[in-house]
């Protein structure tokens, strides 16, 4: 596959996972195409943590309400690091962000489906911070998102886009 058929047979996939192992050679890649994303002022304030132990995953989904993943054989959790870069910005949103998408389209091009759980986990109930307490993260961390990671159960459906015309277009906004 291409990083371009990648890009069009990615999307998030929601329903359970068959139960096979995904081999850790194959996370590493996973991994290390997130760690290759761009990274604002290269700060690199991403830092991935790939959980293919089934307890630990058990351990993790009992803290997920409502559950997500649950049936995946395993898991990446996204970290951040709010570190100032250029002229006192931050872009750790914009560095993990890079680092998912990148991830997203390895798991598709290695076979595997995932789907990004952000605002799940970290919403106002701070899953995310029990999350972190199982994983040992150091409060100079933020668990920021979760990618459950394995082969669908089921096809996947692709989600109905709009047309190229109605969001994209040369040298100007369209006029009205």
């Amino acid at each position: 596959m291409n990083v371009l058929e990648a890009i069009q047979c990615r999307h998030s996939y929601r329903g359970k996972y068959k139960n096979i192992p995904v081999p850790r050679e194959d996370l590493r890649k996973i991994l290390q195409a997130g760690l290759d994303a761009p990274s604002g002022c290269n700060k690199q304030t991403t830092t991935l943590i790939a959980v293919d132990d089934p307890e630990i995953l058990a351990r993790l989904h009992s803290v997920i309400d409502p559950p997500v993943g649950e049936t995946a054989p395993a898991a990446i959790c996204v970290l951040t690091q709010r570190i100032n870069a250029y002229r006192d910005k931050c872009f750790a949103v914009q560095d993990y962000s890079a680092a998912i998408e990148n991830m997203l389209l390895a798991i598709v091009d290695l076979g595997y489906q995932s789907c990004w759980y952000e605002g799940h986990v970290t919403d106002d109930d701070r899953i995310c911070d029990r999350m972190a307490q199982i994983l040992n993260i150091p409060n100079t961390y933020e668990l920021v998102c979760f990618l459950p990671v394995g082969i669908a159960e089921n096809d996947p459906i692709r989600p109905q886009k709009k047309a190229f015309e109605e969001r994209a277009w040369f040298n100007s906004f369209p006029q009205t």
